[in-house]
């Protein structure tokens, strides 16, 4: 073996062990996207819980309640993306230290709620967290690596934006309920 082929090969190992540092922060920051993706799952889960039950009125009630099963079934096929990676969730992780903002503003919005017992301000932030979550999920996208991966939180951004647009509907029709159903049946009054 010549000096070329020594300079070659050390050229090589040090490329595979820049490639795979380089991977494995990639995978470290997939994985650390989709564990904080649970946990941002699991707040919803539980603000909307905790919604459904202070909220009087019967069909916000099945709303949250509904979309809280949902939620269950994004942390799900979260932990299912997690799995088929062959990755495990991390025994101790910076992102369990980490508040999202699900958590962060949980008890100051159930407060609110309480206080004023306002379904109102409940569908504000349902909103707000719903937006939030489709931010999130938008930037992940471009940190995947397989098409199913890819179709996955695509799918996640649209049941989210669909989240937030319920919510906002029913927002609307609960603070000007003669105005939504004006523009709801603009059909009628259009000629539609």
């Amino acid at each position: 073996m010549n000096n070329a082929d020594l300079k070659i090969g050390k050229e090589r190992e040090t490329f595979k062990t820049a490639w795979r540092s380089q991977w494995k922060d990639k995978k470290e920051e997939f994985m650390d996207a989709l564990e904080l993706a649970m946990k941002m799952e699991t707040d919803a889960i539980s603000f909307y819980t905790e919604a459904a039950k202070k909220t009087r009125y019967p069909a916000g009630k099945k709303m949250f309640q509904t979309i809280t099963e949902d939620e269950k079934r994004h942390r799900e096929m979260i932990s299912q993306v997690i799995k088929g990676l062959g990755l495990t969730h991390k025994e101790v992780s910076p992102l369990n230290n980490v508040k999202t903002v699900f958590a962060a503003l949980k008890d100051e919005m159930m407060q609110k709620v309480e206080a004023t017992t306002d379904e109102l301000e409940a569908f504000k932030i349902a909103m707000k967290m719903e937006r939030e979550g489709k931010a999130f999920y938008e930037k992940t996208l471009a940190q995947v690596k397989t098409e199913k991966e890819k179709a996955l939180f695509e799918r996640l951004i649209r049941e989210e934006q669909q989240h937030y647009d319920i919510f906002s509907n029913t927002y609307q029709f609960l603070s000007d309920t003669g105005n939504w159903f004006m523009w709801e049946e603009r059909g009628i009054v259009e000629g539609g």
